[in-house]
């Protein structure tokens, strides 16, 4: 059965099921916020051949990622999750089977933080889009800026990268690497398939600013790469930074990559979706010690505008980096 078969109001009827039903019906959701909070808001779209394709995601895991990039963009602003809205755009031609598994994948997601689809539009498109727009909830007091790192701060993440994308050079050469063992490459697989948004450390995060009574907390996600979040933070702070290379957090099972292939993975490859924070440094190593797994101090915030890349062991040259070398949607 095909989406044009059924048309836009049967194709409602299946996707209101995945929603709470005395919220969907009216032009708008109504959501009760807390009081002393701030609404948050994000968008983020994503486009057939462009963020997935058939050949590395299947339906779910598109649903999966889609939710899970937009929680990850509330976790960078340290907000917890009220909803989201979905908008699609679709060819007539769409299996129906393929939206519904979108939306399970969605829910899958969705589930283990509480969050209901509240709403959302369905067009008619020449290729599949999936837009999503995520609203939560956070103390104005506890809201994670980008714009407020200070000299001396730690740079902490809050887990590997680099495991993405080795996962989906994975999916497109599978008969490429053989010296990994089952487990290892499913586990490259799962991170670039079903993404963890790092809400989990939201909780630990505001107690360490309570008890090191911190104010102007800075941070964001990582989700278009290592290079690029620290130099977003350093532009919107004004600000520069000493990255240790060898301090980067690398998944294990990336082993069967050269040092500079990893590097460049963890630094460019994208959809890693931990959080990058700039912390005093008591309260970063306080932070790193909690979360574990991978989370590491990579390096230190400086004067001045330059962000640079040093290799402690001297086996690579050090580098300043720049946002022309990751992707660019009208350049890549």
């Amino acid at each position: 059965m095909q989406i044009k078969e059924i048309g836009e109001q049967g194709l409602l009827k299946i996707l209101q099921r995945f929603c709470p039903p005395d919220i969907i019906g009216d032009d708008g959701a109504v959501l009760t916020t807390a009081a002393e909070k701030s609404l948050v808001v994000t968008t983020d779209v994503l486009i057939d051949k462009v963020h997935f394709s058939d050949i590395t995601t299947s339906p779910e895991d598109v649903g999966w990622r889609a939710a899970a990039a937009n929680l990850s963009d509330l976790a960078a602003m340290g907000a917890s999750p009220l909803g989201i809205t979905v908008g699609l755009g679709l060819p007539g031609e769409t299996p129906v089977d393929w939206v519904e598994k979108l939306y399970q994948g969605m829910t899958q997601c969705l589930q283990q933080y509480d969050t209901p689809i509240v709403g959302g539009d369905i067009v008619r498109s020449p290729i599949i889009s999936v837009a999503i727009t995520a609203l939560g909830q956070v103390e104005p007091r506890l809201t994670i800026r980008r714009n407020k790192a200070k000299v001396g701060d730690a740079i902490v993440v809050t887990g590997c990268h680099g495991s993405s994308r080795a996962g989906l050079e994975l999916l497109l050469n599978p008969d490429l690497i053989t010296n990994l063992s089952k487990n290892e490459k499913a586990a490259l697989i799962k991170a670039h398939q079903r993404p963890k948004p790092r809400l989990d450390v939201l909780p630990i995060l505001w107690e360490i600013v309570n008890s090191h009574l911190l104010t102007d907390i800075c941070g964001m996600d990582s989700s278009d790469g290592l290079a690029d979040a620290v130099l977003q933070i350093c532009n919107s702070s004004q600000v520069g930074a000493v990255i240790e290379a060898t301090q980067i957090p690398l998944h294990q099972a990336m082993g069967w990559l050269t040092q500079q292939q990893a590097l460049e993975y963890a630094l460019y490859g994208g959809e890693d979706f931990e959080l990058m924070l700039c912390l005093p440094k008591p309260a970063a190593s306080e932070l790193v010690q909690k979360l574990g797994n991978g989370a590491a101090v990579i390096g230190t915030i400086t004067n001045g505008d330059r962000v640079l890349l040093h290799d402690s062991n001297q086996e690579t040259p050090d580098q300043v980096l720049n946002l022309s070398r990751g992707f660019q949607h009208f350049t890549n």
